[in-house]
This record gives structure tokens, C-alpha cells and sequence, in this order.
């Protein structure tokens, strides 16, 4: 049986990513799109099996080497991919991250690691991979930080 577009059911892409800061500045990764160079948190898709907290320390280590721990949840944002039928729901986590050690290698697309502050990304927001990156990072900076626990996974 052929499934055209119009009879598959819609369902959001679901994401998270990290929200982290030190001393001013924000860990971001620069990666390849089919939209050419932008600058993103670490983030990416949940996995089947896997727990949004598993998934948001995953994508950290496999985009930027770094080793997170969240602290707790920055927020969930539905936002649609401009120009096509993709909607995703991202859950922005914040905490820590420790240092990589020795050489790391990034996921494919990861071209570059950088520590911006918010007014360096704020410069660069026509390179960001979604209006929802500069989202989280001001939330953060507002002081919204939810605890883990709001959180449930039921497996």
C-alpha cells in the first residue's frame, strides 16, 4: 500500500538540547545544514528506548565532547521549521558540563565548538538554526529553571 503525505498521521519531531553557561558565555556548535552553516545549543532527536534526560547528555557528548549534567529543565518550546509541514518540541535542559578528555570526535555535520556570549549570538541570530536557540538562552538568563522532576518517564 503507497502512503501519500496526506494520510500519514502528523507528529511533532521531538528534541532537546543544553543550555550551558560559564562564566558569560554559552557552549554552541557550529554544523552544516541543508540551510549551510548555523549555530545551534548542543541538541538533536530523542532516540526510541531512551529518556529525554538521556537523550539531551547524549547529543551533548556526541556534538560537542563535553560531558553534561542537568540541573534542570529551561523549557519546551513548539516551534514549526519555516516553510514545510516539520514541527518540532524541544526540550531545553540547563546544567553542567565537564571538560572533554583528549581528543574528541564530533558527530558528522559538527564543523566547530565555540563559547559565545549571549550578545555574540545575538549577532549572529540570521545563523542560528531556529529562533528558539536565542529563546532558551534568554528563559535561562531570566531565571526560568524547572526541576527534573517535573519530568516523568514511565518505562
Amino acid at each position: 500500500m503507497i502512503v501519500n503525505h496526506t494520510d500519514r498521521e502528523w507528529k511533532p519531531n521531538t528534541t532537546v538540547a543544553a543550555v550551558i553557561e560559564r562564566d558569560g558565555r554559552f557552549l554552541m556548535v557550529e554544523e552544516e545544514t541543508a540551510d549551510g552553516l548555523r549555530l545551534n545549543q548542543p541538541a538533536g532527536h530523542l532516540e526510541h528506548g531512551e529518556t529525554l534526560r538521556q537523550a539531551v547528555i547524549r547529543e551533548t557528548r556526541e556534538e560537542s565532547g563535553w560531558h553534561f549534567t542537568p540541573r534542570g529543565l529551561v523549557g519546551v518550546y513548539l516551534a514549526d521549521r519555516a516553510g514545510s509541514d516539520i514541527t518540532y518540541l524541544r526540550f531545553a535542559f540547563a546544567g553542567d558540563a565537564a571538560a572533554p578528555e583528549g581528543a574528541i570526535a564530533l558527530d558528522e555535520g559538527i564543523v566547530a565548538v565555540h563559547w559565545l556570549t549571549r550578545e555574540e549570538i545575538a549577532a549572529q541570530s540570521q545563523r542560528l538554526r531556529s529562533p528558539v536557540v536565542m529563546q532558551c538562552i534568554d528563559d535561562y538568563l531570566n531565571g526560568i529553571l524547572y526541576p527534573l522532576d517535573l519530568i516523568r518517564d514511565l518505562r
